[in-house]
């Protein structure tokens, strides 16, 4: 006769040590071509894993998020992603202490929505303190 253990947080379906997420890191120019390479390098790892139904919104959140870096801040772009077995974390850090914050756009104007775009696209971001400056990032539920 054996004894069955059951957790009455995880569940006796859950494993007792999730996977840890798998890591990606890019660094990229402070030029205009960061955003469509930091795009490129998210679509095409979710494409890899598997995550076609998360690499557009991805990609999409990614370029609105270095596009801010590259024309707000002074640098290079260091990008992360996190990809969990629970969800896909981005973050975008760069060396300016300066908070974003979403604006106002007028009508015609044809920038000034990008963090808009990713509120509503994501289902989490934020910004967090990091090194010499910040990290901003969005999440995504698998």
């Amino acid at each position: 006769m054996g004894v069955t253990v059951h957790d009455p947080v995880c569940g006796p379906e859950q494993p007792e040590h999730p996977e840890p997420p798998r890591a990606y890191t890019l660094f990229a120019p402070a030029d205009a071509s960061s955003p469509k390479i930091c795009r490129d390098f998210v679509r095409g790892a979710l494409l890899t894993l598997g995550l076609a139904h998360l690499a557009e919104a991805a990609a999409l959140c990614t370029s609105e998020l270095v596009t801010n870096v590259h024309q707000h801040t002074k640098g290079d772009v260091h990008l992360r992603a996190a990809i969990a077995t629970t969800h896909v974390r981005v973050a975008v850090y760069d060396a300016s202490h300066q908070l974003p914050s979403p604006r106002s756009a007028p009508t015609e104007a044809e920038g000034g929505r990008g963090l808009f775009l990713v509120t509503a696209l994501s289902d989490l971001c934020g910004v967090t303190p990091a090194g010499g400056g910040k990290g901003v990032w969005f999440q995504l539920n698998r």
